[in-house]
């Protein structure tokens, strides 16, 4: 057994989430986190809501509202969905929270202590009309190196290359319009070229990652210039040193303060356990912590933060890099295994758009939709290394041709038979098993190597496909051995044991697919005659903020029962009622009705 750190984007919390989120974060983590644990791994999976930053002040001064206000909002929105999904975290929080400002803030001390953290006098951008500081996101123009005409003021995301908004060609507001005007101010930057060779080193040692991100990620090192981690902003986490912790005016900028969320939140679950330093056995790199793996999943937007800018933290708080230093109170800490990171999901040819009506939000698909049948189309037909669009064609197809008609099928005949003639899982006959039988047990069993490894790579594609061969094969075995057709006394041995292989497969096939459809697996576990978890899901618990701040949800759970990743052996003569389906046909009609509802 390891220890396996699950670490997941953390979703930006000033609106619902679209099905595009959560197929790049959402829901590759958790089938990577259930096949984790059914394996026998100690996991530990954590996120919670992005909540400070401009984007959500500019947002809540619109609507009246303080960013607190809006982030509260949105918080339990995002929480209600993921529990929706089945995200099985053991603890999804937010960055509002004290225990955060607190990891936050000694993280940017220790790296302080050790001079990564440098202060320096830079051009900041003012709205001409409102005299307020316009941040870096909220400036767009034309990239000066790969001439991108859409570029942002921190970074282009053509050529992935970090920016600063007075190098832009052209820049503009994207508030207002205007051009915004460039005056002195004083911040605090995180001095990458000093951390540099460490990085270099780490990537180099990088085994296993998807090409792309390993690729994009060793180009960035080329060029790595001081970056600024402090904003003039109201609304964030206070600079803690001595003549900036009063001030109102500057704020640690959102994503330094993000991305610590993961080292955060893993310390708030240690605390809520009652452990408080059990946190370490996925962090330390001394001590419990030190063969801990962790993997980081997030959207190929995030990569910079999650490749360059999180580990350059980490080790200079370590006090790793060319200044040396020594760790920080908590100790050194593990740098990633490996970021995890998806392409992009588009929506009938187009671009998630808000404001075009060119998307689908999680609730809103769960109020009409199963979501296995979201998770299935993520996991067989999402953006795993490539750019993929998703259309209601070809979501009503895989439901209906491969859940319905496919897995669900095999599972609905196969119970229904045995039901029907025997009332509980029959007996093999004594004469023993056809190399038939034989050989598609065998493709079962194979299925928990085949699949689990693929899983563990992050395949998931792949994985999803070869379980789903598993289903083709006892569908065949099915056709081919036709029990229906043994009608006579005699036969009833031999429609037994054809019966209870193909439910053996389905059980076995079930828990191949538990990390991809939990929601479904626990009704076949159930269908089989089995009782108890199978597929352990998420709660939504309304919590106490550990130093006094006000309360808020969580999503966590107890994931310690459940399946294992293993063929388990099923006992004849168990109970078998007539099963209800357990995937919904849907009606074509729904394409039409889904395109109806979007913009343009």
């Amino acid at each position: 057994m390891s220890h396996v750190l699950a670490a997941v984007a953390w979703p930006y919390a000033n609106g619902p989430r679209h099905i595009g989120h959560v197929s790049g974060f959402g829901v590759p983590s958790d089938v990577f986190a259930r096949y984790m644990r059914m394996a026998g791994h100690d996991v530990l999976m954590v996120s919670g809501t992005d909540e400070h930053g401009t984007p959500i002040q500019v947002q809540a001064d619109a609507e009246g509202l303080t960013p607190r206000e809006l982030a509260d909002r949105y918080n339990r929105v995002i929480v209600e969905d993921l529990h929706g999904l089945g995200l099985s975290y053991d603890l999804f929080t937010r960055t509002t929270t004290r225990n955060h400002y607190a990891v936050v803030q000694d993280l940017f001390e220790g790296m302080y202590r050790n001079g990564y953290i440098v202060p320096k006098t830079t051009m900041g951008a003012i709205s001409p009309s409102t005299g307020r500081t316009l941040p870096d996101r909220y400036i767009e123009g034309t990239c000066p190196i790969c001439g991108y005409d859409s570029a942002r003021g921190d970074q282009c995301d053509n050529c992935g290359n970090q920016l600063d908004p007075i190098d832009l060609i052209n820049p503009k507001s994207k508030i207002n319009g205007e051009t915004p005007k460039f005056v002195e101010t004083e911040h605090f930057f995180l001095d990458l070229p000093a951390l540099a060779d460490v990085l270099r080193q780490w990537l180099d040692t990088r085994e296993g990652w998807r090409p792309n991100v390993l690729r994009f990620s060793r180009n960035l090192l080329d060029d790595l210039q001081p970056r600024a981690i402090t904003r003039d902003l109201e609304w964030g986490v206070p600079i803690p040193l001595d003549g900036w912790r009063e001030r109102t005016d500057k704020r640690i900028y959102v994503w330094f303060d993000a991305v610590i969320g993961y080292l955060s939140a893993s310390i708030e679950w240690a605390r809520r356990t009652g452990d408080p330093e059990a946190w370490r056995r996925w962090w330390s790199t001394d001590g419990q912590g030190k063969d801990a793996q962790s993997y980081y999943f997030m959207g190929k937007d995030n990569i910079v933060f999650h490749s360059v800018i999180w580990p350059a933290l980490l080790a200079g708080y370590s006090g790793e890099g060319a200044r040396d230093g020594e760790p920080g109170q908590l100790g050194p800490l593990n740098l990633p295994t490996e970021v995890v990171s998806s392409e992009f999901l588009t929506m009938e040819g187009r671009k998630f758009s808000s404001s075009r009506r060119v998307v689908i939000y999680v609730r809103d698909f769960l109020e009409r939709y199963d979501a296995d049948a979201l998770r299935y189309f993520i996991a067989v037909a999402g953006p795993e290394s490539n750019d993929t669009d998703f259309t209601w064609a070809e979501f009503l197809r895989r439901n209906n041709d491969e859940l319905v008609a496919g897995w669900g099928n095999l599972v609905n005949r196969s119970v229904s038979m045995a039901a029907k003639n025997f009332g509980q899982i029959p007996a093999v006959d004594p004469a023993g098993l056809t190399d038939a039988d034989q050989a598609l047990l065998a493709v079962a069993r194979a299925g928990f190597t085949t699949v689990g490894d693929l899983i563990a790579k992050h395949r998931q594609k792949q994985a999803i496909g070869e379980a789903m061969k598993v289903v083709a094969e006892a569908n065949r075995y099915l056709s081919e051995q036709a029990p229906w057709k043994l009608k006579d006394e005699a036969d009833k041995p031999r429609m037994g044991t054809i019966l209870h292989v193909a439910l053996q497969v389905v059980s076995d096939a079930n828990t191949l697919l538990t990390p991809f459809l939990p929601h479904s697996a626990q009704k076949v576990h159930e269908l089989l005659g089995g009782t108890g978890v199978h597929a352990p899901m998420p709660v939504i618990e309304q919590v106490d903020d550990l130093d006094g701040g006000p309360a808020y949800p969580v999503l966590t759970g107890d994931y310690t029962q459940g399946a294992r990743w293993e063929s388990v052996p099923l006992e004849a003569g168990r109970p078998l009622a007539a099963p209800k389906p357990v995937f919904r046909k849907l009606d074509p009609s729904i394409v039409d009705e889904e395109l109806a509802r979007l913009g343009g």
